[in-house]
């Protein structure tokens, strides 16, 4: 399918019409974040429906997108989620972790898919789909993923900052800022630090023990 999107709902129009009635846009948060669990979304729409305000969470302020996320899971025909926490990123790999991630996602849902939009990745799934790139700008159930998954991490990293505040997660969301830097090299890292992402910075500094 060309990406040549006129609106945000083309691609699930063209789906729709085409018989394909339970389609499921899926996207991912915390990818590459240095701390804690990837987490990806899908949602399914009842053909014709848009919500209004949603875009790429991106673009959008952290109480607007709560208040999306309650619109999404009261509108939505069905939604899921998948969890792939530090563990196995680090065992599997941060691409192989989101595709799983992905998959969890899909099978969460309580209505049988038959097709999927999937933001610039394949899910490993034996349903047809269509890769996006930047497909949460594209694609309305895509951006309406986008938000579930990120309001979901936001609200983890809420608690992983109550358990190690030292590192900043509540702003930073985990990711690679100068002072979570600071702090993970100050501190060392926590137990929920993925270790694969961290280790080339940690190796940098001479005076840091690697234990790990």
């Amino acid at each position: 399918m060309e990406q040549m999107a006129m609106n945000p709902l083309d691609y699930e129009m063209r789906l729709w019409q085409e018989g394909f009635t339970h389609v499921a846009g899926i996207d991912e948060a915390g990818r590459g974040a240095l701390v804690g669990s990837v987490v990806a979304a899908a949602v399914v729409l009842t053909p014709g429906t848009f919500i209004e305000g949603v875009r790429d969470s991106k673009v959008l302020s952290p109480k607007k997108r709560e208040e999306l996320y309650e619109v999404i899971t009261d509108t939505a025909l069905a939604w899921g989620v998948g969890i792939v926490d530090e563990t196995m990123i680090d065992k599997i790999n941060i691409r192989q972790a989101t595709r799983l991630a992905m998959k969890l996602a899909v099978e969460d849902l309580n209505v049988q898919v038959d097709h999927l939009l999937v933001d610039a990745e394949t899910v490993p799934v034996s349903i047809p789909q269509t890769k996006l790139v930047h497909g949460d700008a594209l694609s309305h159930s895509i951006s309406c993923a986008s938000i579930i998954a990120k309001v979901t991490r936001d609200r983890m990293c809420r608690l992983w900052h109550e358990r190690f505040p030292s590192y900043g997660i509540l702003a930073n969301k985990g990711y690679c800022t100068a002072e979570h830097v600071r702090t993970l090299l100050e501190h060392g890292p926590s137990p929920i630090h993925r270790k694969s992402f961290i280790r080339k910075i940690l190796q940098k500094n001479a005076n840091l023990t690697i234990d790990f």
